[in-house]
């Protein structure tokens, strides 16, 4: 995508990225939280939020921004564990509008290059909805593998449940 920048996120992105995850929860299709469940942070928390991942030098936040608007995100999360400190997992969020562009590859591959510049990274972790098979494909072609599942992890209703899929990726 021509006019898509991807960088490193800010504390003063706290309102778009709030904006993002309410977004994306609303819909009910990609994460653990429904939408009443959603307890949207005030801006200030989530600017705290940023700062502590920009602070941590096993952390970081990338945003993809279009027209100067953050349209989607990526965060690695470090394991805070000494034996598991070479390890981290990633969310990532993209607005509705803006998938199936190419996003999500730009955001993962900023976020696999930090990692694999990272003296201390040495492994990638995420967990993914099996019915989120857009993001199982992107996954997979940029490297990752399936480690396992959680069957019926996620009950979305009565009678619906779904998968957690356990993926990772050496860097």
């Amino acid at each position: 995508m021509g006019n898509c920048i991807i960088r490193t996120g800010r504390q003063e992105d706290a309102e778009s990225l709030l904006e993002i995850s309410s977004s994306v929860i609303t819909e009910g299709n990609y994460f653990i939280s429904t939408a009443e469940e959603f307890d949207k942070e005030s801006i200030q928390q989530q600017r705290e939020i940023i700062q502590g991942i920009i602070s941590n030098e096993k952390e970081t936040l990338i945003v993809a921004e279009v027209n100067q608007t953050v349209i989607g995100s990526i965060e690695f999360r470090s394991n805070r564990l000494k034996r598991m400190s070479h390890t981290g997992s990633i969310s990532m969020s993209i607005m509705e509008p803006y998938r199936g562009m190419g996003i999500g590859t730009l955001l993962l591959k900023a976020l696999l290059d930090w990692a694999e510049n990272h003296p201390h990274i040495e492994k990638v972790s995420l967990g993914v909805f099996s019915t989120n098979h857009r993001a199982i494909a992107l996954y997979k072609r940029m490297g990752f593998i399936e480690e396992g599942r959680k069957v019926r992890e996620f009950k979305i209703n009565e009678d619906t449940y779904v998968d957690d899929v356990l993926m990772y990726r050496f860097v």
